[in-house]
């Protein structure tokens, strides 16, 4: 798994316990999911369509740095199946694990479209002949 995003959590994050409201997080996850599928199926038209049990194991006080890790579960004909787990990024402990959130390709009428993708994809492979971004060497 690929932890990608981190957060800092500051005190406009806490609930009145002191710790992280647990929405403030959800809507983290919800973003990070949602990039990581814009990118693997190179449209910014999708949707979350479902979201499994939410574990909540750790809570993450004011001055933690916690870290999203995203993967792929499975590919469906029009929807992307993830899998994620936020963690402590100093003490490498769990702080929440979602076994799969189901996000769903759009296409220009706004419903549910086949994206054609049948494995995770890395930016870098597809740039293949332009290699370095397109920038000349000199």
């Amino acid at each position: 798994m690929n932890f990608h995003t981190r957060k800092w959590v500051k005190p406009g994050d806490l609930n009145p316990n002191g710790t992280l409201f647990g929405g403030k997080l959800l809507a983290w996850i919800d973003e990070e999911a949602a990039l990581y599928t814009i990118v693997q199926l190179e449209n910014p038209h999708i949707v979350t369509k479902f979201i499994s049990e939410i574990n909540f194991i750790t809570a993450p006080v004011q001055g933690d740095v916690i870290e999203l890790g995203i993967e792929v579960v499975n590919f469906g004909k029009s929807s992307i199946t993830l899998r994620c787990v936020v963690r402590n990024k100093l003490t490498r402990t769990d702080v929440l694990i979602i076994e799969q959130i189901v996000m769903v390709n759009l296409g220009d009428d706004g419903k549910p479209a086949p994206h054609g993708k049948t494995q995770v994809e890395y930016v870098r492979d597809r740039l293949g002949s332009r290699g370095n971004l397109g920038h000349r060497r000199s």
